[in-house]
């Protein structure tokens, strides 16, 4: 079965990726950027090697986003960031393994990826994990 790792961030994490610093928080050297993407290069490529990789792309920042909404019936484009968005998918990565407690263990394991003392708290990080439909849901009558 295949599931969707969702990877969450802000406006204000890829500023300090980029080397901007944030409001109470350092940037990102060079260093901590080298170092973190180490990381999550051989993630990818132990689910590579054990099989269960199946894609992942991380995405571009909030500030390159566009939203299109309805109103009154007509479709509205609104350029991100949005302000009433506190963290938007960041990346994703699709995994084929043989179970949802094997997803969400997969998916634990980026609880350690490296990061600058100052630049997360426990409290701000998550990954969601969800089950990627295969087809159309069975129609019961």
């Amino acid at each position: 079965m295949k599931y969707l790792i969702m990877l969450y961030g802000s406006q204000r994490d890829y500023d300090m990726l980029s080397g901007k610093g944030a409001e109470g928080q350092s940037a990102w050297s060079a260093d901590d950027l080298s170092t973190m993407v180490d990381f999550m290069r051989d993630w990818n490529n132990a689910l590579v090697e054990s099989g269960e990789f199946v894609d992942a792309r991380g995405l571009s920042a909030p500030v390159h986003a566009r939203r299109i909404s309805l109103r009154d019936g007509a479709p509205v484009v609104t350029d991100g960031p949005y302000a009433e968005t506190q963290e938007v998918l960041a990346g994703y990565t699709i995994v084929d393994c043989a179970s949802f407690d094997r997803a969400t263990e997969i998916a634990a394991q980026l609880a350690d990826t490296p990061h600058p003392p100052d630049a997360v708290t426990t409290s701000e990080w998550y990954v969601d994990v969800r089950p990627v439909d295969e087809g159309p849901p069975e129609h019961q009558g």
